[in-house]
């Protein structure tokens, strides 16, 4: 019985063109472009080994402890359209005269991302956009929309809160006003030729207006994060992980729109300094102790340090085995986080190395799990007889 632990990124898509041969026919070429990196390959057996006599196992359940420790520079785990970077174990039964029965799945890894290490994001920005219309060679006034955020450092779970001005002092209707968070990736690929491949993918939007000529308006909203990948991928050479706000102002008429970014980081440890400002409510302040956690899977509690050779807790408590993202003694003001799967699933965990008849735990879809915090709503609660 052998295991077999691997840490891997990896980037392919195919491109087809048109060529002519030499008849002056054209057929289409397909070209398999690829990106790999290894971060560790660990394999141990169980049970035997290389070159030792076959033993027999009686019927009945055998118990194998292991423990696999992982290099320390590892990037966080993340599946995307072009790439992933993923780690698996796979254990294979070898039976001599027999087919192999292999087992594999996949875990998440996370490179903690401190926000509290990075003093740029702790700082507020705002994002000022001008506009001025012609219309009839007349030249209207002008055009403002001012985005203002508190910090630029996130985490999922919270809870963007974007103030939005808008001051139309132009004769051009502004029809909406759209903010988007979205994940901004590269891929990166280097055989047989070295290209990149760039996506933004829109994750939360909110809309507001319109805002008539001559009017102005003033927005507070609110960017809820749902779980990602925190930004950068620390260590990993083929894909980057980006994170901005998009702020788009659609104007009537054959006018151009208005529009800028604020770019932004997500991590895996909150800024403790960061309270976002409270939302408008008739309602007295929620404690902190009020908050209930709706949350009641054992497996998206926090982890608890586990010995690599025990068993689950009877219990269901302590949540999947492994430690903590961050150290919590650090910041005793910031509870712990759960983890929770991403959107974005990976099709399949099966490699090249796999065959059909390989298991795979958990089923053949895979998203890896991010830690994300509850913080306080951010929204308050309906009246009752709303």
């Amino acid at each position: 019985i052998v295991i077999k632990f691997a840490g891997e990124a990896e980037t392919k898509w195919s491109e087809t063109e048109t060529k002519t041969d030499q008849n002056g026919k054209q057929y289409e070429s397909t070209t398999n472009l690829t990106g790999q990196e290894e971060y560790f390959q660990i394999q141990y057996y169980l049970l035997g080994g290389k070159n030792a006599a076959e033993s027999e196992l009686p019927a009945g359940q055998h118990c194998y402890p292991f423990t696999c420790a992982l290099p320390p520079t590892l990037p966080s785990s993340f599946e995307g359209e072009w790439g992933f970077v993923r780690y698996t174990v796979k254990v294979t039964l070898d039976r001599p005269w027999k087919f192999d029965q292999d087992i594999k799945m996949a875990f998440t890894v996370i490179s903690p991302v401190d926000l509290n290490l990075n003093p740029r994001v702790k700082d507020p920005f705002k994002l000022e956009l001008e506009k001025t219309f012609c219309c009839f060679c007349c030249a209207s006034g002008p055009l403002n929309v001012i985005v203002h955020v508190p910090v630029t450092g996130f985490v999922s779970g919270q809870s963007v809160p974007v103030t939005v001005e808008c001051d139309n002092a132009s004769n051009v209707g502004v029809n909406k006003i759209t903010i988007n968070l979205r994940k901004l990736l590269a891929f990166h690929v280097h055989t047989p030729r070295r290209e990149t491949k760039r996506k933004k993918e829109y994750v939360t939007s909110i809309s507001m207006g319109p805002v008539e000529a001559g009017n102005s308006q003033t927005w507070q909203q609110f960017l809820q994060i749902p779980p990602l990948p925190p930004s950068n991928l620390v260590n990993c050479g083929i894909i980057d992980v980006d994170y901005d706000i998009k702020v788009a102002a659609e104007v009537s008429g054959m006018h151009s729109n208005l529009d800028g970014n604020i770019p932004i980081v997500l991590g895996t440890v909150p800024l403790e300094s960061f309270q976002p400002p409270p939302p408008y409510t008739d309602n007295p302040a929620i404690q902190a102790g009020d908050i209930i956690a709706t949350e009641t899977d054992p497996s998206m509690l926090p982890t608890q340090p586990v010995s690599p050779a025990s068993p689950p807790p009877s219990n269901g408590a302590g949540g999947a085995l492994g430690w903590n993202v961050g150290d919590n003694k650090a910041y005793p003001n910031i509870p712990p986080p759960t983890f929770a799967e991403t959107a974005y699933k990976a099709p399949t965990i099966s490699g090249k190395n796999d065959s059909e008849f390989t298991r795979i735990v958990g089923g053949a879809e895979y998203a890896p799990r991010y830690p994300t915090y509850a913080f306080t709503p951010s929204a308050p609660p309906p009246p009752p007889n709303y």
